[in-house]
């Protein structure tokens, strides 16, 4: 019996339509083609749907993986920034603050991989977002995440921690600041 096809998550439809106001950038479609296929976009149900919408557009290429490093320092990540599929994170004696909540993602899934040494390490995520900690090997650390287990973007974070804490959870809200 085929199998059926995974549908597609937020992550995955908001990488197309990225995809697609680059092409408008670029000068690749007008704004009544962009229009056009942004509406299919959205009303796609799989991969194979959202095909015909990008096949004659070049893919943006994005860097497969990333390594940050720090010693003794602060370490932010805000705004609009590209995430990779795959992170790294090197930290001693620092303080690391990695914020997806309006970051530009290359994949439905990113794995983290963290090797902190005396260190804080917070990652915070947009609401439907999921996370798994469980192979975070812990020694003298302490390791959070209060965001559940499912969603459309998945991040996995696995990795070291000596002396150092791992956070994971939603960016909070009171009013209008953001923390």
């Amino acid at each position: 019996m085929p199998r059926p096809e995974i549908r597609l998550s937020d992550a995955e439809r908001n990488l197309v339509v990225e995809q697609l106001n680059k092409a408008v950038g670029e000068g690749r479609l007008t704004l009544v083609e962009f229009e056009d296929r942004l509406q299919g976009v959205l009303a796609a149900r799989s991969r194979d749907d959202m095909t015909p919408f990008t096949a004659d557009l070049p893919v943006t290429a994005a860097p497969e993986s990333l390594t940050l490093r720090t010693r003794g320092s602060s370490l932010r990540r805000a705004g609009r920034w590209v995430v990779p599929r795959e992170l790294a994170i090197e930290a001693r004696g620092s303080s690391v603050r990695l914020d997806l909540t309006e970051a530009q993602l290359t994949s439905p899934t990113v794995r983290v991989s963290v090797e902190a040494h005396g260190s804080s390490v917070r990652v915070v995520l947009p609401r439907g977002a999921s996370a798994n900690v469980d192979d975070v090997e812990l020694s003298g650390s302490a390791a959070k995440s209060s965001v559940p287990d499912a969603g459309g973007l998945h991040v996995v974070v696995s990795g070291q921690l000596h002396g150092s804490s791992l956070k994971v959870r939603y960016q909070r809200r009171f009013l209008w600041w953001r923390w």
